[in-house]
């Protein structure tokens, strides 16, 4: 039997945990909102208070040259599990977009998805990462780690532009990272998620394989993508943006020799840098979470300004109530295009 792949087109991810099939899983408990970029949101009482995680640096890295796209440090945060959870361990690649070109990256290496002299020393760990029961019954006594994400290629370059002085070493970074996880109590995990939003997100799926490869198998390893999933998909103007974007990332950044081989063999690279080309290669079970309306997606891929330079969908990318109906309808195909891409991968995989 092939992979096992989940998939919601939804806003709200309930109960995790009991989905993914990890032990202790509590299917009555309450919605767990897995919200991995939104420093806030939360309420001023001191039972809502998000516990602050300090920035843990990896110099050591730099020796084996995976550095951001500045040369500093790539760093992460790490709240330890305790109890049921100890040996347990959920990690968070964050999101944050792409740079795919050299100015675009020199812009991006002077803040924080560029560089760790810019990211913050303490940062809130909610949703998913939440230490609070009523917030995370599944996962809140886990050990939760946010691995910071400062390359501008969903942890999967590894090239350098030296007179611009930038360094593309995503996936040198994600290995290093988790070797340092692995020296902190990891290679003892008895069940281990690897989880992302958005670059992260597709990050999640690119390395979930990887991920799998660290542990012996008799752990229990599963990988969540929450809105990673992006689609090749035509804008308002007939013309494919995100096709151009990833191109060119994978050009920039030498993704292609971290793309899975069984992809990149059969399609141009770029190609293989959308999810959905790779998730039916994929061994480890695979969970995948999107909005049905992504409004990053919307806005940056399906009706971006240069694709409607007259702002006829102005309106509409900021509230739907202000869509035509032919708008609507347009909008309408968007998940059921997502869940055909997965459901039609995964019975690739199986025929």
């Amino acid at each position: 039997m092939g992979n096992l792949i989940y998939f919601l087109c939804i806003f709200v991810l309930a109960s995790l945990k009991g989905v993914l099939g990890f032990e202790g899983s509590n299917v009555a408990t309450t919605d767990l909102y897995y919200n991995g970029e939104k420093y806030g949101g939360y309420s001023s009482s001191s039972n809502s208070k998000p516990l602050m995680v300090e920035i843990t640096f990896i110099p050591w890295a730099a020796s084996r040259g995976a550095v951001c796209l500045d040369g500093s440090w790539p760093a992460y945060h790490i709240d330890r599990g305790y109890g049921s959870g100890a040996n347990s361990w959920v990690i968070q690649l964050e999101g944050g977009a792409w740079c795919d070109t050299v100015r675009g990256c020199a812009y991006r290496k002077n803040t924080r998805h560029g560089s760790s002299k810019y990211m913050e020393k303490f940062i809130p760990f909610t949703g998913i990462l939440s230490n609070k029961h009523f917030e995370n019954p599944d996962f809140h006594n886990w050990n939760r780690v946010k691995i910071r994400y400062c390359d501008g290629g969903s942890f999967s370059g590894d090239s350098q532009h030296e007179e611009a002085g930038l360094y593309f070493r995503g996936q040198r970074i994600f290995s290093t990272a988790m070797e340092e996880l692995k020296s902190k109590g990891m290679k003892n995990a008895n069940q281990a998620l690897l989880s992302g939003s958005s670059a992260g997100g597709m990050a999640s799926i690119l390395h979930c394989d990887q991920f799998r490869s660290l542990f012996p198998m008799n752990t229990r390893v599963k990988c969540l993508s929450d809105a990673g999933l992006f689609l090749d998909a035509v804008d308002v103007a007939g013309h494919r943006t995100m096709r151009k974007l990833f191109a060119d990332v994978v050009n920039l950044q030498r993704v292609r020799s971290n793309i899975p081989q069984s992809c990149s063999r059969r399609l141009n690279p770029a190609m293989c840098f959308f999810p959905q080309r790779v998730i039916s290669s994929v061994r480890t079970p695979l969970f995948l979470v999107n909005a049905a309306y992504d409004s990053w997606q919307i806005q940056i891929s399906l009706a971006s300004p240069s694709a409607d330079p007259h702002g006829n969908w102005y309106g509409c990318k900021l509230n739907n109530e202000h869509c035509s109906v032919p708008q609507i309808q347009f909008l309408q195909g968007y998940c059921g295009i997502s869940g055909a891409l997965v459901f039609r991968s995964s019975r690739d995989q199986d025929d």
